[in-house]
C-alpha cells in the first residue's frame, strides 16, 4: 500500500471515514439504528443528508434487525443501499443475514467490531463478527482508516457486479478504530462514482412486473440455492482482486486480499488482523533489531478465505501464531480463526506449528511489551496443544 499524502489528507476517525466513503458514493439509502461504538457512522451520514451534501433516504428504525430488514428491501428495488451495526445489533440481525445473502442483495455494512453480552460489555473485541462468519456474506477487515474508507468503495465496486451479487461487511475494531483520529484521503464524488458507477440491479422489484422474492424452497430446489451461493461466494475472490488492483491504479492504494509484512527472512510469522495488524507494524522493525525473525501475516479478505495467498505465505515457514480476539467456545483450537488455519494446513499439507493465541477479549489492554511476548512466542516457537489465553487470571 502507498502512503497516504498528507497534503491531501484529512484528521478523521474510522466512523467518520465510513460516512465520508457513503457520501461519496452516492448511496441512495441508509437505514440506521443506533449502537456504541458504530453510532457516529449513521450519525455523520445523517449530517450529510440534513445539510444536503448526500441526497438520500435516511430511514430510521427500530432495531437492528429492522434496519437490515429495510436494507434488504430497499436494495431489492435497486437503491444502492447502506447500514452499519456492531455488537449485539450484528447478533439481533443475525437471522437477517442469512437472508441477505440468500437472496443475493448487493448491499454494504460497516461493523465496528465490539463484544458480546453477557456480561455487558461496551469494549472491543471481534466475537459478533466470527459468529456471522458463515451467513455467506463477503467479508474485510481495515486495519486502518484510510482502509477502510477505500474497502467501503471497492466493496460497492463488487458487489453490484453481476458476477457477484453478494452483501459485504466491513469490519475494524470498535474504539481502537472507530474513534481514532488517523489522517484519510477522501476522493469525492465525481472520482468515487467514476470508478464505481450505481449498476442496474437485474432482479429488482416493479410494481409493473410484480414477483415474489424468498418463497418457500422445498427440499428439491433449497440444496441448489445454497450451493450456488457457494460458488458465488467462492468465485468472488478474484473480481476482489481485481477490484483492489484496479482502486490501487486509480488511486494510488492498493491492499491485496492478505499481506505479508516484514517477511522476507522471517522463520516465524503471526497472524491477526484490524489494530492489531497496525500495532505490529508498528513494532516488528523493533523486534527485528532485536533478533526475533518475525514477519506479519494480516488477513484483509475473511470471507472468502484467501486459501492460495494462505498458502503461498505459510509454505516455508516454521511456526505461524495465530492472534483470535474471539473465542470459539469447546473446539479444539479455541480461537476461530486458528481452528480455520488447522483445516488449511492439513488440507494443503503445510509443515508450520501452530500457536493458537487468544488476546485482548473485551478491549483487555495490550501494549508494547505484550506484543513483544507474542513475536518472542512465535519466535520460539514452542509446540501447545491448547490454546494460550493471553493475560487472563486464572
Amino acid at each position: 500500500m502507498q502512503a497516504v499524502e498528507s497534503k491531501r489528507a484529512r484528521p478523521l476517525n474510522t466512523n467518520h471515514a465510513i460516512a465520508n466513503a457513503v457520501k461519496d458514493l452516492d448511496v441512495d439509502v441508509i437505514s440506521a439504528y443506533p449502537i456504541t461504538p458504530q453510532t457516529t457512522v449513521v450519525e455523520k451520514i445523517s449530517e450529510f443528508v440534513a445539510k444536503g451534501e448526500l441526497e438520500a433516504e435516511f430511514i430510521h428504525v427500530e432495531s437492528e434487525h429492522s434496519a437490515l430488514s429495510a436494507a434488504i428491501s430497499s436494495s431489492v428495488t435497486g437503491a444502492r443501499t447502506f447500514t452499519a451495526t456492531a455488537s449485539q445489533g450484528l447478533a439481533l440481525m443475525h437471522e437477517i443475514l442469512h437472508i441477505a445473502s440468500g437472496l443475493r442483495v448487493p448491499l454494504v455494512m460497516s461493523v465496528a467490531m465490539r463484544s458480546l453480552s453477557a456480561p455487558i460489555s461496551i469494549w472491543n473485541d471481534q466475537g459478533d463478527l466470527f459468529n456471522a462468519r458463515d451467513t455467506g456474506w463477503i467479508i474485510l477487515f481495515a486495519h486502518t482508516a484510510q482502509e477502510a474508507y477505500d474497502s467501503i468503495i471497492q466493496a460497492y465496486k463488487f458487489v453490484e457486479d453481476e458476477r457477484v451479487l453478494l452483501p459485504a461487511i466491513i469490519a475494524y475494531d470498535g474504539y481502537l478504530m472507530s474513534h481514532t483520529i488517523e489522517p484519510v484521503v477522501t476522493e469525492g464524488r465525481e472520482k468515487v462514482i467514476k470508478f464505481a458507477p450505481k449498476r442496474h440491479y437485474p432482479y429488482r422489484l416493479d410494481p409493473q412486473k410484480p414477483v415474489t422474492i424468498g418463497p418457500i424452497a422445498p427440499p428439491e430446489y433449497y440444496y441448489e440455492t445454497k450451493y450456488q451461493q457457494v460458488k458465488a461466494i467462492n468465485g468472488s475472490l478474484p473480481i476482489i482482486e481485481e477490484v483492489d488492483k484496479d482502486f490501487e491504479k486509480e488511486f494510488g492504494r492498493g491492499y491485496g486480499i492478505i499481506e505479508c509484512y516484514m517477511c522476507e527472512g522471517a522463520d516465524s510469522l503471526i497472524m491477526t488482523n484490524a489494530s492489531y495488524a497496525a500495532s505490529l507494524k508498528a513494532f516488528l522493525p523493533e523486534f527485528r533489531e532485536q533478533g526475533l525473525k518475525v514477519g506479519l501475516l494480516r488477513l484483509r479478505l475473511y470471507r472468502p478465505f484467501p486459501l492460495k495467498k494462505f498458502v503461498e505465505y505459510t509454505s516455508n515457514i516454521k511456526n505461524l501464531l495465530v492472534v483470535d480476539r474471539a473465542i470459539s467456545y469447546g473446539a479444539p483450537y479455541q480461537g476461530p480463526l486458528a481452528n480455520e488455519v488447522a483445516g488449511a494446513k492439513v488440507k494443503e499439507g503445510l509443515g508450520f506449528n501452530i500457536i493458537s493465541v487468544v488476546a485482548g477479549i473485551g478491549q483487555r489492554r495490550m501494549d508494547h511489551e505484550d506484543f513483544y511476548a507474542l513475536a518472542r512466542m512465535a519466535y520460539e516457537g514452542r509446540k501447545r496443544e491448547e490454546t494460550v489465553f493471553y493475560g487472563v487470571r486464572e
